[in-house]
């Protein structure tokens, strides 16, 4: 099997979450984008996503599959079929502390936000050279050499600031 015919990590690292979660008393939540595939009240999404609680608590017959996660749950009252394709979740957490993972947004999603960055980049272009085909190349190229031994490119830090620091969570 090859890199291209081996399954999405996605479902195994939900799965993973899940299990996370409950071990440790959290409620697991999950963030979805919402598109015709995924089986939702529509009424509770705003701007595309939804999330929803897929603790045992709150669902019944919950299944976190390889291509679906599928339980029943109610909302308002109300039993719904909740069905959500694994590659419309964009994240996992704990509601409590909010730990978890987000995921790359949907394939859909990347090429909508790749159309709106190359039409706004059009548009720059188009409104500052004046042409809307004009094309630019820009060369950036030291006019004076730094000093001997100089090898790090990072800005010099304000004086009284510190650099920041990456905390360990364990």
């Amino acid at each position: 099997m090859t890199v291209q015919e081996s399954t999405s990590t996605r479902p195994y690292l939900i799965r993973a979450l899940h299990e996370w979660c409950t071990d440790n008393g959290f409620t697991p939540y999950i963030a979805v984008r919402v598109d015709d595939s995924v089986q939702v009240p529509r009424e509770y999404v705003n701007d595309g996503e939804i999330v929803l609680n897929v603790g045992f608590d709150a669902t019944s017959s919950l299944q976190l599959g390889n291509d679906y996660i599928e339980f029943k749950a109610r909302f308002g009252g109300k039993p719904r079929d909740i069905m959500v394709p694994v590659g419309r979740v964009i994240a996992i957490y704990a509601r409590e502390n909010g730990q978890g993972m987000a995921f790359p947004p949907p394939v859909d999603l990347l090429s909508t936000i790749d159309e709106e960055s190359a039409q706004s980049d059009d548009a720059d272009t188009a409104q500052e050279s004046g042409a809307p085909d004009a094309t630019r190349v820009v060369q950036l190229v030291p006019t004076e050499p730094g000093p001997e031994g100089e090898d790090d490119p990072r800005p010099p830090t304000p004086a009284g600031a510190s650099r920041p620091t990456l905390k360990r969570v364990k």
